[in-house]
């Protein structure tokens, strides 16, 4: 149990974003991922995992980051489902989700977050596990609907306290894991990122030269060992090859550029390590489902509604001062 508690310990955990929504039509979304970790919460209705587990009010679905789960939402309804691939639902989703209504007899959370080791291992995903079924577990119910909560506020703090909630959802995630007995050779395997003072050297080192070199021969030099045995090495300890681990950080750090800075796609590829545009496009879609573009389209996107929500908070606000 120690271990597990040097994994949760460790863990760097930021919230993304959290969507309240209706179903407006069933909807069966394939190879359903996005660049965080899902957590899809059902409120009201029912949902379905892969076409074959079926779950129903207070439990929720998990989707590690960059993994694809097939997710039914408002499953066992006579209407029959919509089926569209992940790519088609991002461009369409408005005619299937909108945002909850209190009268509306079906509402589900979607949670958006990255959970990393050390601020640089997206840990779920490092688990190499596919999406899973939490049952009934209404304490994911409570720190959802507190986040919620928070993120009505304009008071100081809510920033903080979201964080805080999304952190005690991951721990809540990873006790299901462990009480369940679910994965636990791949988390058992986790545990030994803190054993090898190397493989930290060898993460930070990663982290800080995403742009430049980063063969198998520099990291053997990092990590003191021979150039044939680092690949093996960083695998034992890790459960994946070093240039994987590589591609996705490279990948990961992209959506924060795409998201917040005013750099082309061109640059943003290069700034990661990729020289070639077209190979860092395909590359992108293939591990996020979507295209790079369209990722800073919808980010944009996102950033104006939340804006345009903030100031209608802040003067419903004033109006109740004033009244």
């Amino acid at each position: 149990m120690e271990d597990y508690s040097r994994i949760i310990e460790s863990l760097a955990v930021k919230f993304s974003r959290l969507n309240n929504v209706t179903i407006l039509h069933p909807v069966t979304v394939k190879n359903q991922l996005d660049e965080n970790n899902l957590l899809v919460y059902v409120e009201k209705g029912k949902a379905l995992l892969n076409e074959q587990i079926e779950i129903g009010e207070g439990s929720s679905i998990f989707v590690p980051a960059g993994v694809g789960g097939t997710i039914t939402y408002n499953a066992g309804l006579d209407d029959i489902a919509s089926e569209l691939h992940n790519e088609e639902f991002l461009v369409k989703h408005a005619k299937f989700m909108a945002q909850h209504k209190e009268d509306s007899n079906n509402s589900f959370f979607l949670l958006y977050f990255d959970a990393k080791i050390f601020d640089s291992v997206s840990f779920f995903s490092s688990l190499e596990i596919s999406p899973f079924v939490l049952k009934d577990n209404l304490v994911i119910g409570e720190f959802i609907y507190k986040i919620l909560a928070e993120s009505k506020l304009t008071e100081a703090g809510t920033s903080r306290a979201i964080t805080n909630y999304t952190d005690l959802i991951s721990i809540e995630i990873i006790r299901y894991l462990i009480k369940n007995q679910m994965f636990v050779e791949q988390l058992v395997t986790n545990s030994t990122y803190f054993k090898d003072p190397r493989l930290i050297k060898i993460f930070s080192f990663i982290k800080e030269n995403l742009s430049g070199d980063l063969s198998n021969k520099v990291l053997a030099k990092q990590a003191q060992v021979s150039e044939d045995y680092v690949g093996q090495y960083f695998k034992m300890l890790t459960g994946i090859n070093p240039q994987d681990y590589i591609e996705y950080q490279r990948m990961e750090e992209a959506v924060e550029l795409l998201r917040h800075s005013k750099e082309s796609i061109k640059e943003v590829g290069i700034m990661v390590g990729y020289k070639d545009t077209a190979y860092f496009c395909r590359r992108f879609k293939m591990m996020f489902g979507i295209p790079a573009a369209k990722l800073r389209r919808r980010e944009k996107e996102a950033q104006k509604k939340a804006k345009e929500a903030a100031e209608a908070a802040e003067a419903a606000a004033l109006a109740a001062a004033n009244s």
